[in-house]
């Protein structure tokens, strides 16, 4: 919708400012087109009063490469931009993984293997059908989205999922971001091995 939503296409690498001096860090293209579009500066000059939106939507794939491109947003945002992340004003798109096409109902979106396990047992179970071959997509990639489809899931107001990021501790926020983000290999390793059981998604 041009008269509320305006698309930020960020095409090159992101930068991981976490191992990155700020110099560097604004010389980044992507960088610099994030700063200009908030409007609210960076580091030392950042100002929440000069922020352009209150309402900044990360959206990438929903696979792994995605997650890691959120990731390295939500690390420049949380080491430069912090305020916009306390403020409220930083939300995360929840682009579906699949997408369920019944023969005999409207098609449903689902965000993970085990969702749609769940939804397409029900669906079998109370007597929907699924064609054989074209029943079950998965998106690598919004890009794989027709513009009805990407309408629907992850930019209409009335049926998108939106999850906003919020800082309730921000030094255990600040340590998990130096240890997956940083250089410390030691530490990731170790982390990675205390979480692994957690694990509910992985993408290989």
């Amino acid at each position: 919708d041009p008269h509320t939503q305006a698309i930020l296409a960020l095409r090159g690498k992101i930068l991981n400012v976490e191992r990155a001096r700020l110099d560097k860090a604004l010389g980044n293209r992507e960088v610099q087109a994030m700063i200009q579009a908030f409007g609210t500066g960076i580091g030392e000059d950042f100002d929440i009063e000069k922020a352009r939106y209150h309402k900044i939507v990360l959206m990438a794939d929903a696979d792994v490469d995605g997650q890691h491109i959120t990731t390295l947003l939500l690390t420049l945002l949380f080491r430069y931009m912090r305020g916009l992340i306390e403020a409220g004003f930083v939300y995360l798109a929840m682009p579906p993984l699949y997408r369920l096409k019944w023969s005999n109902s409207a098609h449903e979106y689902v965000f993970s293997d085990t969702e749609r396990d769940a939804l397409l047992k029900h669906g079998l179970d109370n007597g929907k059908r699924i064609p054989k071959d074209a029943g079950i997509q998965r998106y690598k990639g919004l890009g794989e989205m027709n513009a009805k489809e990407l309408w629907e899931t992850t930019m209409d107001h009335s049926t998108r999922t939106l999850r906003q990021v919020t800082i309730e501790d921000a030094a255990a926020a600040d340590e998990i971001f130096s240890v997956l983000m940083g250089e410390d290999v030691e530490s990731r390793r170790s982390f990675i091995q205390r979480n692994a059981k957690d694990v509910r998604f992985l993408d290989i």
